[in-house]
């Protein structure tokens, strides 16, 4: 068994020192850069296209808001932000997000 590994690891090492040594010789890349531009625009483009409608379309759906539950662990306010009344956050979005008291309209 161990005679069958040393004979395949060596039968390999032996190939991959010759393509190696030949490319080193070849001076070129051997055309990798028109594998990775294939790839790019027949993979790539493609695969961010798809995640885009993929995003559009999640985003065209309607979704009901949740029932607002006052949690007393939720929306605690031990002091007032210095922005505004105080009570939204900075990136404050009335239809999704809610105060201590409940939503601010209803959606």
């Amino acid at each position: 068994m161990a005679m069958i590994l040393q004979r395949a690891a060596t039968v390999y090492l032996r190939n991959n020192a010759r393509s190696a040594s030949h490319a080193a010789t070849a001076g070129g890349h051997g055309g990798g850069w028109q594998l990775w531009k294939k790839l790019s625009f027949f993979v790539g483009f493609p695969a961010v296209g798809l995640g885009m409608l993929n995003a559009y379309l999640a985003h065209q759906e309607h979704h009901e808001r949740p029932e607002f539950v006052p949690y007393d662990y939720l929306r605690i306010r031990t002091k007032r932000f210095p922005w505004g009344d105080g009570q939204k956050s900075l990136f404050h979005n009335p239809h999704v997000n809610a105060l201590p008291g409940g939503y601010e309209d209803s959606h």
